[in-house]
């Protein structure tokens, strides 16, 4: 399995994956065309001959912070490594950035937990929360998502 950067061919089949809420255990926050092509650099794919099973973007969501976002793995490949080595890919991003804070929201815990994250008060992360959350349909009420961090 190939993880690189995403390419502009890629943008199609990216919103697939992030629209079929379907094959989610949890909510992945969807995104619209123009929300993808104007955040392309954020994206890394996993790709095995010629095919996209998974994406994960890196959002530089100030100067010493970014978010881990949009990890999606096809329902089909789950289990093989494949999220961890995505993430790998937005960490070691980061790290070539200068971005040694990085923070998600997400479902599954226990998935970021073996990477080393720890869990973090949602309010620690304001930027996030006016930027992104607010125009979630879960929030606040419904919001299940467990506020991670890891200090690189």
């Amino acid at each position: 399995m190939l993880i690189r950067k995403a390419k502009i061919a890629d943008i199609k089949t990216i919103h697939t994956l992030l629209m079929r809420q379907e094959d989610h255990e949890s909510l992945v926050l969807p995104r619209s065309f123009s929300q993808l092509y104007s955040h392309l650099r954020d994206f890394f794919v996993a790709e095995q001959d010629g095919k996209i099973y998974g994406c994960v973007a890196l959002s530089i969501t100030w100067a010493d912070l970014a978010e881990v976002r949009s990890l999606v793995v096809s329902k089909d490949c789950r289990g093989g490594g494949i999220g961890r080595k995505l993430v790998d890919a937005a960490l070691s991003e980061a790290v070539t950035l200068g971005i040694y804070s990085i923070f998600t929201l997400t479902e599954v815990p226990g998935f970021f937990e073996k990477m080393g994250f720890k869990r973090a008060a949602m309010d620690t992360l304001n930027q996030k929360i006016w930027a992104d959350c607010l125009n979630c349909p879960r929030f606040p009420e419904l919001c299940n998502e467990v506020a991670m961090t890891i200090e690189l």
